[in-house]
Formats: structure tokens, sequence, C-alpha cells
């Protein structure tokens, strides 16, 4: 993961800012987040794979931006019981929401667009 000079998280991870680490290996860094939503609010920064990942989709797609989701449990609509990212490309004005629901995209479409990420990968 290259780091920014600037970026708060990458402060964090150099031990420049304090936190409540939780944990933290090659791949991870996971710390309590100091403005939680709710109690147990905690960050997990992932240092390469889903940056690569990430990556690769806007150098493919260029949208105006992405986001990265992660839901577990019933309560959170997670709907395949193992650990997953969602990689979200977005477009002003879409209108997706959190829980979007379930429609299959188009094969050659998301064929596609697989072949041109996992190139930039």
């Amino acid at each position: 993961m290259r780091a920014d000079a600037e970026c708060i998280f990458c402060k964090i991870i150099a031990g420049q800012v304090p936190c409540f680490k939780l944990f933290e290996d090659d791949d991870t860094f996971a710390f309590m987040d100091n403005y939680p939503a709710n109690d147990g609010h905690c960050l997990v920064l992932a240092k390469d794979c889903v940056l690569r990942v990430a990556r690769a989709v806007n150098q493919v797609l260029s949208p105006v931006g992405l986001n990265l989701v992660q839901a577990n449990g019933p309560g959170a609509h997670q709907s395949v019981k193992h650990f997953h990212i969602h990689v979200l490309p977005r477009i002003l004005g879409d209108g997706l929401k959190l829980n979007w629901g379930v429609k299959p995209g188009d094969p050659d479409t998301i064929a596609a667009l697989a072949d041109e990420i996992r190139a930039r990968l």
C-alpha cells in the first residue's frame, strides 16, 4: 500500500496518530472509529487486495465514485454467508441504496468487464 502523507489512515497505520488498534497483519489493519455511528463501530483497512481491485475498476469504468460495502448478518441483508466486499462503481444520481435488492446482470457485460478489470490487476 502506498502511504499518503496527508491521509489520516496512513498516519494511523504508520503509528504517527494514536488509535485503538484491534488487529494488524500483512494484509489488514483494524481499529475503532473515533466518531462511531453506534457503539462498536470499527474500521478495517485492506492494505492491498481490495485497493487493487478498486483501482482496476476505476481504470476500466472511470466512475464518479466507488462504494466498498460489506454486509454481515440478516439485519444487514447479507445474502451469501461468506465474508466478501462489494466494489460498487457509482454514477451521480443513480439512486442506489445500501440494500439494492437482487437482480441478475447481463452475463456478457459482466464477463467483458471482468476481463478488463483482471487485466489491470
